[in-house]
């Protein structure tokens, strides 16, 4: 497997290009702000063929560019239906501080093609095979996607539920720190400890390392803990 990642825009949000290897169709994962060119140098660079874009959730840091995106490539946005109208409607996923920064305005508008996403679907696509999980807590429409490699070993494409060191901030519309401790208990703490974790922000991890490591996943396998009060 091809992974292609850089940050993006003022939050620094990841920006991945996935492929089988190079010169194969691609998807990319979390295009966000000022995306476009460096996407389009690296599908140059690495002669990958757009095929899709996958959204992890619908916060403006990791959608803003899918609408040129995808519409100059004339290939679909996928994204789960709980966080879909936040394509149109960024300031939804905004606090309110958030929104004056933005004049109370950041305009957005979904891309020709969506198609929404599931918990538990494999998605086969660009010689890729992708397993969707709803990862609830950050966004209620959350997910991450994962794989494992042909080469041996599993990668995940966490977006904000899950970072080195850190989780990601449930204290946004739509956030909920009870249901993001019930996503990291039933859906981050039995995967295997070789995971590798591809995150929104910030540097890779693996499983195993946030499992013995980060303190917000400290105590969850008691189903009687409640959890820390909120993520990065």
């Amino acid at each position: 497997m091809l992974v292609v990642g850089f940050p993006t825009g003022a939050f620094q949000a990841n920006c991945y290009l996935v492929a089988a290897g190079e010169g194969e169709p691609c998807v990319i994962v979390d295009p966000g702000q000022d995306a476009v060119e460096p996407i389009t140098e690296a599908l140059r660079k690495h002669r990958l063929s757009p095929v899709a874009a996958l959204l992890t959730h619908g916060h403006f840091d990791h959608v803003y560019s899918v609408t040129p995106i995808c519409d100059g490539n004339d290939i679909p946005a996928w994204i789960h239906p709980e966080d879909r109208e936040m394509l149109s409607d960024p300031l939804k996923g905004i606090s309110l501080e958030g929104a004056q920064f933005f004049g109370g305005r950041l305009e957005m508008r979904e891309p020709r093609e969506v198609r929404e996403l599931a918990d538990g679907v494999d998605l086969d696509i660009a010689g890729l095979s992708l397993t969707v999980d709803h990862t609830p807590g950050h966004t209620r429409g959350s997910v991450v996607f994962r794989s494992e490699l042909a080469e041996g070993g599993r990668v995940m494409f966490a977006g904000d539920t899950l970072f080195a060191g850190s989780i990601g901030r449930t204290d946004l519309p739509g956030g909920s720190m009870r249901t993001m401790t019930e996503t990291l208990r039933t859906k981050m703490l039995p995967l295997p400890d070789d995971t590798v974790v591809l995150p929104g922000h910030g540097p890779s991890t693996t499983i195993g390392r946030e499992r013995v490591s980060n303190p917000y996943l400290q105590g969850l396998d008691d189903p009687s803990t409640a959890g820390p009060a909120r993520g990065l």
